[in-house]
């Protein structure tokens, strides 16, 4: 839900300001002649355009929900990027070809080009398009920002927050497949890979519900935080736990049928004050140091022992 708001709201603003760059201030060309005031041309044209961009979005995250929830696993990078690329250009067409019917019923002569590969004829569309292939870059980098830093982190990122070290409260959790060398041994390495990355996979499935963070995949380890007040509102940081045994039962035939092992995992979660930075500049992260994170490792040291 969180990434569709996202999407409406981004859309929806992108084509209303494609509408402010393209004719405010056109009655002051002495070349361009507007049959209509400014302010009148302006509105229409930004109302029309803000709700062709909330229609976009919704159309655009049901595609991105449809590849990263359901395809991700089966589809390479690559083929998922164009598949996707050829949904969006799809889904623009028509759309827009929707509104320009729309418009026409109402009174509204546009002058679009008629027949089905009109878009090719037409110059306004061509503007638009790349207009939305633009402002689907900008997009797609946040997305990858967010995904990489987390929503929070990565505005205090922008705002140059951690530049120097900040002190904040946390709660880290380190989870970690348990009998993994046996593991490997037994599948081998590859076929092991493809055990962490449907692990992972399951993980990465549960995490939202209960708003934490990724901050590492070290090995067949994943290192889990949250904010203090996130972390414990409705016990978060361990109910995400038994969530993530829920969702690897609910496919264990899965994992029996592919590797013929079941995956149980151990955790040792802890949570306190810590510093944190922005470190590297070849590759910049976000670095955590602190009693915090040394106190969740032994804890999930420990669980062999317990």
């Amino acid at each position: 839900m969180k990434h569709l708001a996202l999407s409406i709201i981004f859309w929806g603003a992108a084509l209303g300001c494609f509408v402010i760059f393209r004719y405010l201030g056109i009655d002051r060309v002495p070349e361009i002649e507007v049959s209509m005031s400014i302010k009148t041309l302006v509105l229409k044209n930004l109302l029309a355009m803000t709700i062709e961009g909330i229609v976009l979005g919704i159309v655009y995250s049901t595609i991105d929900y449809f590849f990263d929830k359901r395809l991700s696993q089966n589809t390479s990078l690559g083929g998922s990027l164009i598949a996707k690329i050829f949904l969006y250009f799809l889904s623009t067409v028509l759309l827009l070809r929707l509104a320009q019917y729309i418009a026409q019923a109402n009174g509204m002569n546009l002058n679009f080009e008629k027949g089905w590969l009109w878009w090719l004829k037409d110059e306004r569309f061509v503007s638009i398009l790349l207009y939305i292939i633009l402002c689907s870059f900008v997009f797609s980098l946040m997305k990858i920002a967010v995904e990489r830093f987390g929503k929070g982190a990565f505005i205090k990122i922008l705002m140059g927050k951690y530049r120097t070290p900040k002190e904040e409260e946390r709660i880290f959790m380190f989870l970690d497949l348990k009998d993994s060398t046996t593991i490997a041994e037994k599948l081998g390495h590859f076929k092991y890979s493809q055990f962490i990355q449907d692990c992972f996979h399951d993980l990465n499935m549960v995490i939202f519900k209960y708003e934490a963070e990724i901050y590492q995949y070290v090995g067949d380890e994943a290192v889990l935080t949250w904010p203090y007040a996130k972390g414990v509102a409705n016990n978060n940081c361990v109910r995400l736990f038994f969530e993530f045994q829920e969702q690897r039962l609910a496919r264990k035939s899965h994992y029996m049928r592919k590797y013929g092992i079941y995956p149980e995992f151990k955790a040792g979660l802890h949570g306190g004050t810590l510093m944190v930075a922005e470190v590297g500049f070849v590759k910049k992260e976000l670095a955590y140091h602190g009693d915090v994170i040394y106190t969740s490792a032994r804890i999930q040291a420990l669980c062999n022992k317990y």
